[in-house]
């Protein structure tokens, strides 16, 4: 245990954000830096429960106690060591994942949870600082060649533990720099690129090779590729987007958030100038109330927009945990993320009717309803029809599963249900040598999600492989959240 009294004496407690006007004229990281010795007594809150929750809360089941015992001893090199025995790439969940660790720690039945998330960055930071993650190549080599399409998370993680595991992988990548959406769907200001590049180092030196501006299916044929390779894992991610086919959708102005968000990346990298969709000037509305929906707003914010609005067609979550959706499942509650925080509206219960355009053909508003549940539907509110100024509308309202044309559709692998790649309990598709990982195979889900399938694919790749089991694989294709 850290400090037999630390949840009884320190209260919980975060870094702070930067001044919203400071860091509206930037896309850096929100948040201040923390002191030490602040950390190290948040992390003595840990109790060491008998049955610690936050393990079953993380799909990767990360030793948390344990780590907050170490950073609480200040045996910080320890703590690196056991953080990375189970997870990859703490640095993408210590500032991307929503935490579900913290919603299912025990001392949040009565009291505020430990600031897991805060802890696990630091740590990570931290080594990176003192110069403890090297390269960990294999002490042998397998001979054995893998193929990973796409460098989001769960490729990323897949094929650095085939990589350690002896085999000669490849990751190939259709945008011309590694990373998946951690790259150009997440805004710098929730994720600094630095972070992603400085472990793609690592994973380079370590012998993953990496392969960008290669759209597998269309440069290389899905028969080229299961010849020359003798395993393939797929993590090409859900990234079938869910449109809104109402009158005026064509109007110019109206874009997916994955059309907006990557040229506002690359602006930020310097790759840019100036992006081609921009809300400078503008009345920005934004259609989906999640974390996609939430990187539009903070990226509007920091373009100069005249006015930001987020839609909601569900109504607004309550303030506190209800009682429907107890500890320790995720709570359903109102957030606030840094990007709200920064300004803006939010609107629930409303559904967009139609997208208005002016003489000229470009879209000056849309027209919304206010809408109430009846029998498990949406229906309109007689009365409450209005306009919304608007001259950028941005569609997040999720993914309905992975592209179906080119690769899969080659591949002839079988689909699921939801159309989904399907797999068996070795993560393995209909053909013997692929096998599937990430949203490609589960559905839009959470970063540490994506980790956890990609290390539990490559672990059903190496068995394949070579006949051994020595891999983690920390989930079943069947798994789900604590919900």
């Amino acid at each position: 245990m850290a400090d037999p009294k630390g949840f009884l004496t320190t209260e919980r407690e975060l870094p702070t954000r930067r001044p919203v006007p400071l860091r509206l004229m930037d896309w850096r990281e929100v948040y201040e830096d923390f002191a030490t010795t602040k950390l190290e007594k948040q992390a003595g809150r840990c109790m060491d429960c008998g049955i610690p929750f936050c393990h079953q809360g993380c799909p990767l089941g990360n030793l948390i106690p344990e780590w907050n015992t170490l950073v609480w001893r200040q045996d910080w090199r320890d703590a690196i060591e056991r953080l990375h025995a189970t997870n990859n790439f703490p640095e993408f969940t210590g500032t991307l994942c929503p935490a579900p660790c913290e919603t299912a720690c025990v001392l949040g039945i009565n009291d505020d949870p430990v600031t897991i998330k805060r802890v696990e960055i630091s740590i990570v930071d931290r080594a990176f600082e003192e110069g403890w993650v090297t390269p960990q190549p294999p002490e042998t080599r397998t001979g054995k060649k893998v193929a990973v399409v796409g460098s989001g998370p769960s490729g990323l993680a897949a094929a650095q533990q085939l990589t350690r595991a002896g085999h000669d992988v490849v990751v190939f990548e259709r945008a011309d720099k590694i990373g998946g959406l951690l790259r150009y769907g997440i805004p710098e200001f929730k994720m600094e690129k630095r972070r992603l590049d400085r472990r793609l180092d690592q994973m380079r030196a370590e012998g993953t090779e990496f392969r960008t501006s290669v759209n597998v299916g269309v440069d290389i044929t899905a028969e080229e590729l299961t010849r020359s390779y003798d395993a393939v894992v797929l993590a090409g991610g859900a990234t079938a987007w869910r449109d809104l086919p109402i009158d005026g959708r064509d109007h110019e102005g109206v874009y997916q958030a994955m059309e907006y968000l990557p040229p506002a990346n690359r602006v930020a990298s310097g790759e840019l100038e100036t992006s081609p969709i921009s809300a400078e000037g503008k009345h920005v509305v934004v259609i989906g109330g999640g974390d996609t929906g939430a990187d539009c707003v903070g990226t509007a914010h920091r373009q100069g927009a005249k006015s930001v609005t987020q839609l909601e067609i569900m109504p607004k979550p309550p303030e506190a945990r209800p009682d429907a959706n107890p500890w320790p499942t995720y709570p359903m509650i109102y957030r606030v993320s840094s990007a709200h925080e920064e300004g803006g509206e939010r609107l629930y219960s409303v559904n967009t009717q139609e997208f208005l355009a002016d003489d000229d053909g470009n879209l000056r508003a849309l027209s919304l309803v206010e809408v109430r549940r009846e029998d498990g539907k949406f229906v309109p509110a007689d009365g409450t029809e209005r306009e919304l100024p608007a001259q950028l509308v941005l569609l997040a309202m999720g993914f309905l599963g992975p592209q179906r044309e080119g690769l899969l559709t080659e591949l002839g692998v079988e689909l699921d249900e939801r159309g989904n790649v399907r797999r068996d309990a070795n993560f393995k598709t209909s053909l013997d040598n692929v096998f599937v990982a990430g949203d490609m195979g589960r559905g839009q889900s959470l970063i540490v999600w994506a980790i956890a399938e990609g290390r539990s694919a490559a672990a059903g790749a190496d068995a394949y492989l070579t006949g051994r089991d020595v891999l983690p694989a920390p989930i079943a294709p069947t798994d789900r959240p604590i919900a």
